[in-house]
């Protein structure tokens, strides 16, 4: 379900603050690469006393109500360590956010000017998380555990540093900044983590008819089927030739 008018509302609000404080502080053009975190951080919890929360030798982008909320936008894998303490103390929430509609803007490093934008032809889905959920599998049965993913539409920053005539082919990316919230999907439970299994898949799959009714690269769709057989809301249902089918156990 599309989000509501009024966390459409809060979203905006996290925008302006995070990114009106980033230009009075730093200058127009200064905003770092965490600006899509920042806005997530102050969008899901705006109690700046819940956040950055030391415990132990970690800190807690969110803690409030005996609940830890963890904004991870990326390298899923550097979480391990944290996921083994927070685990052990109360349920945490990872939210991780996934580009629906960008826009791209390329900065010249040698006189700072920004290009038009230019609105990509590929829209992200909830089915990109797989990549690095996928980073930490063995920890998606803990029923403490949670995942949000967050799809927004943003703007993508990029410094024209790259290689080739036009600099772009390895560029960097410079900041992505969000511009709306567009839909969450809270997952969990064997029900829940079920809902990434589209509804038009067939009773008996294989991982390329899951790639095609998810429309993602066989390499992800290999990754979503080996997470589902662990978590076990798939099983193995023969073969065809070399490759193995899959049907719901749920």
């Amino acid at each position: 379900m599309p989000v509501s008018e009024y966390d459409q509302k809060l979203f905006l609000a996290a925008c302006d603050k995070v990114i009106n404080k980033e230009c009075i502080t730093n200058g127009i053009g200064t905003l770092k690469e965490k600006t899509l975190h920042a806005v997530l951080k102050n969008f899901y919890e705006p109690d700046t006393t819940c956040q950055e929360v030391k415990i132990d030798r970690f800190v807690a982008d969110i803690q409030r109500s005996g609940e830890i909320i963890e904004i991870q936008t990326r390298n899923f894998n550097s979480m391990r360590k944290k996921l083994d303490k927070f685990l052990e103390l109360c349920p945490v929430t990872i939210v991780y956010p996934i580009v629906y509609t960008k826009w791209l803007y390329w900065i010249d490093e040698k006189t700072g000017e920004v290009s038009p934008g230019r609105k990509s032809p590929k829209r992200g889905s909830f089915y990109d998380a797989f990549y690095e959920l996928y980073k930490i599998k063995t920890y998606l049965v803990n029923p403490n555990l949670h995942i949000c993913l967050t799809l927004v539409d943003a703007e993508e920053y990029r410094v024209l540093n790259g290689y080739g005539k036009d600099r772009k082919k390895g560029a960097s990316r410079y900041d992505r900044i969000p511009v709306a919230l567009i839909d969450e999907l809270y997952i969990g439970t064997k029900e829940e983590y079920a809902l990434l299994l589209p509804k038009s898949l067939p009773g008996i799959f294989g991982v390329k008819d899951y790639a095609k009714h998810a429309h993602i690269k066989i390499r992800y769709a290999q990754l979503a089927i080996n997470i589902f057989k662990y978590i076990g809301i798939i099983e193995q249902s023969g073969k065809n030739g070399r490759s193995f089918l899959y049907r719901r156990n749920i």
